[in-house]
């Protein structure tokens, strides 16, 4: 008799050590997913502030190349009228 409650009490400890282990994994797991979902919201978010970049970029050049060839002429002019 005694083999066999040792036997009970070993599967009662195996089966609440796999309960454990599954509690334990769907906390792990919880918190693979609040990872992702934060990880996702940075990627939008990059993602957001790279295209602002872009656009700003984009303005800007607008404005400064037209600026920078009018100097480049304005040069030009200078040294062939006086040179």
């Amino acid at each position: 008799m005694s083999d066999s409650e040792d036997i009970k009490q070993l599967l009662v400890e195996i089966r609440d050590n796999q309960r454990l282990s599954l509690q334990r994994q769907e906390e792990h797991l919880e918190i693979a997913r609040k990872q992702i979902e934060r990880s996702s919201t940075q990627v939008q978010e990059s993602i957001e502030l790279q295209r602002l970049a872009v656009d700003r970029a984009k303005s800007v050049s607008r404005i400064a190349l037209p600026g920078i060839l009018i100097c480049v002429v304005l040069i030009l002019y200078l040294l062939i009228r006086y040179f």
